[in-house]
């Protein structure tokens, strides 16, 4: 199920299927004409949109790949699981098993890297202002998903070890908040699309 949430006035929601399951956000002063043209155009393509975790294509690792890099007298560390409180215990449990289910992470037995798991309540966020001639446009989207488009280097997959009351886990991909993770990403995008900037 797709969860909408409140969109500033001037935005609305539009769906590119009848069920209303695939949702976007558009501006709400088009024309109907534009309306349909712009849907019309993202219904098809609509499976280039990643409207859940494990629709999310993966960049090839030879474009782009999180390497985590350590000193050398790094000493690994390996963190005690901890109780939870059951509604946070809940919320950890649905996003392992959708990270499980999207092949995002892994189940393994031990490590001697491992790491509590961090719960930060989710925001949706845009920021939208006006252009020199006062029109509003979308300057800035919440970006966590993306971030795991981008696999982490074989060889760097155990540091990123959690636990949690429901096993020991290791991302494959990158998720948001990793050390440096950011840094990667921007390289990622930039030689994306190198040739439009």
């Amino acid at each position: 199920m797709i969860v909408k949430t409140r969109v500033i006035s001037h935005l609305k929601y539009a769906y590119l299927d009848v069920e209303q399951q695939l949702p976007v956000i558009i501006a709400s002063n088009l024309r109907w004409e534009q309306e349909d043209k712009l849907l019309s155009v993202l219904r098809k393509h609509k499976k280039a949109i990643g409207w859940k975790l494990f629709d999310l294509p993966r960049i090839n690792p030879s474009i782009c790949m999180h390497r985590i890099l350590m000193e050398e007298e790094a000493k690994p560390i390996r963190q005690q699981q901890k109780r939870m409180n059951p509604t946070i215990l809940d919320v950890v449990k649905k996003e392992v098993t959708k990270l499980l289910a999207a092949g995002i992470i892994y189940r393994i037995s031990y490590s001697q890297w491992v790491s509590l798991v961090q719960v930060v309540p989710k925001t949706f966020g845009m920021t939208v202002t006006k252009n020199q001639h006062m029109s509003w446009y979308l300057c800035e989207f919440r970006i966590v998903g993306e971030y795991m488009q981008i696999h982490i280097a074989p060889e760097d997959q155990h540091k990123t070890t959690f636990t949690c009351p429901f096993g020991t886990f290791v991302y494959i991909r990158m998720p948001f908040g990793l050390c440096n993770a950011s840094s990667t990403f921007q390289r990622c995008m930039t030689s994306i699309f190198s040739d439009l900037l």
